[in-house]
């Protein structure tokens, strides 16, 4: 599946709808995000059953500043509307590979479980 551009009115939408997003926070005059990019590409090819999107930082400043993005190029990865992972640094392609595949193997419902922990009183 080729990558979305995403945008603030479409964000939501894509990472909202479950299933597991990939987003790539980058910026055209940033070379290590032209480095990332063909990486991204091909993992994006390589698994039809993710959605992987982008969002250039210059054109979406509101949504990389609703995100804390600092540093770019940053990689956020979204599980059924859940972030489980967002660092900055572009990522050779076994690494992107080998976090796509810890990402597919959370226990989301475990996720869910801590979260609702946290945020009982006294917890």
């Amino acid at each position: 599946m080729p990558t979305v551009e995403l945008t603030k009115d479409t964000f939501d939408e894509f990472v909202g709808a479950g299933g597991t997003v990939l987003v790539d926070f980058w910026a055209s005059w940033c070379g290590p995000c032209r480095q990332f990019a063909p990486v991204y590409e091909k993992a994006s090819e390589e698994n039809p059953d993710i959605v992987f999107g982008t969002v250039d930082t210059e054109a979406e400043q509101e949504l990389a500043a609703r995100f804390g993005i600092r540093s770019i190029p940053t990689l956020m990865v979204v599980r059924e509307a859940v972030v489980l992972y967002s660092q900055p640094g572009a990522l050779p392609g076994p690494v992107l590979d080998d976090l796509i595949a810890q990402a597919r193997a959370v226990d989301m419902e475990e996720v869910r479980r801590e979260a609702l922990a946290q945020q009982q009183p006294g917890s």
